[in-house]
């Protein structure tokens, strides 16, 4: 198992920051647009933030089930009313900064280590703590920033004026996705042994992969918005529709409770909106070249029929401009993807069954808990 070292302590500390300014943030942008009497843009971000809050919070209330369940009900009658205020995230960074601050800084001076070699042990807890931090942030990328940033591209595109704290919430959502998807292949790779180490060009490769397609099917859908408010959320429904059959049909064994369950698959077709997530861990080779070359299709489908259906906007130049963006984050996000997958990507797993196209996480059931969740949980 790999060390956590006092660098990912620091990015701990920042991640949490970055946390606290972006829960800042989300309300600030929310106070003003209701200032503005644009209550509806008001409301759906507020709605955002509450709906990943809950669904985090569940889920993290869930871990710590499986982690204490019968053996420490004592902590979970006090784990549960801070879950319930929506405070379970604080909870597991203090845990994470308890546990990550003696592996980083106390552990690595002690020489006084035991047959049991206790150092090891605490390093573990770290990696655990700040592991399943970071899956949970995967989520709230998903369900909130995500959704986030379309609605405020939506709204720069379809408005005259802009606003200093629209742009503010747009830096802060491409900051909050970067952050998750390199933290959590962070985190993968610290946990599975089996893993080679993140270095610094795999982290960029795998970051503007993810970032450049996630950007230019956010741009696409925001033009088919507004275009359509209503084809944008019948192709919304449709495609978590897809995205929910296709978890359904893999079977899979993250939670321990039926309904659990198909909340996780219901959170994974959402995802599935945005970006493609290997729940699996098997070869998604095939898989993946399907659902970018679907999104490929219908991205240009967009554009053309944008401009057979509205001729004039042609000639704006915001069309223009958000066309070119679309088009070339594409294309630049799918040769990253080749790129990373051909040269940067590790090809050993901890499962016999996982392969090279396997991507971002794993989990998994009883005694082995904190692995077997992370083994369970694998996003591409």
């Amino acid at each position: 198992m790999m060390k956590f070292t006092k660098q990912n302590f620091l990015f701990l500390v920042g991640g949490m920051i970055i946390y606290v300014v972006d829960i800042g943030v989300d309300f600030w942008v929310a106070s003003r647009y209701f200032c503005e009497e644009q209550y509806s843009w008001s409301i759906l971000i507020l709605c955002f933030r509450g709906l990943s809050s809950i669904i985090t919070q569940i889920f993290s209330y869930e871990w710590f089930k499986n982690d204490w369940g019968g053996t420490d009900t004592v902590k979970l009658k006090l784990v549960f009313p801070v879950h319930l205020f929506h405070c379970g995230i604080f909870l597991r960074y203090w845990f994470a900064l308890k546990y990550g601050g003696q592996a980083a800084f106390k552990q690595t001076s002690s020489r006084d280590a035991s047959e049991a070699d206790p150092s090891s042990f605490i390093q573990k807890q770290a990696i655990d703590a700040v592991t399943d931090i970071n899956m949970l942030r995967v989520f709230k990328t998903f369900l909130e920033t995500t959704p986030q940033l379309f609605l405020q591209i939506y709204i720069l595109m379809g408005r005259g004026k802009t606003h200093f704290f629209q742009y503010a919430a747009i830096i802060m959502s491409f900051c909050g996705i970067s952050l998750s998807m390199v933290d959590y292949q962070i985190s993968l790779r610290k946990s599975l042994p089996d893993k080679d180490e993140f270095h610094v060009l795999s982290r960029f490769m795998y970051l503007f992969y993810k970032l450049l397609t996630i950007t230019s099917w956010i741009l696409s859908i925001s033009l088919i918005t507004l275009l359509s408010v209503r084809i944008s959320i019948i192709l919304m429904i449709f495609l978590w529709i897809c995205g929910f059959t296709w978890t359904l049909k893999q079977h899979t064994t993250f939670c321990k409770s039926k309904k659990m369950e198909y909340l996780y698959r219901t959170v994974v077709g959402i995802i599935l909106i945005f970006s493609f997530f290997n729940i699996k861990g098997r070869r998604t080779k095939v898989c993946i070249s399907i659902y970018y070359a679907t999104h490929t299709v219908v991205t240009l489908g967009i554009l053309f029929v944008y401009m057979y259906w509205k001729p004039s906007i042609i000639k704006e130049i915001c069309f223009t401009i958000v066309s070119i963006l679309t088009l070339s984050s594409l294309v630049l996000g799918i040769i990253f993807l080749v790129v990373y997958y051909s040269h940067f990507h590790p090809t050993s797993y901890c499962r016999p069954q996982a392969s090279s196209d396997e991507v971002d996480a794993v989990a998994g059931q009883k005694d082995r808990v904190k692995t077997v969740r992370f083994q369970n949980f694998l996003m591409q």
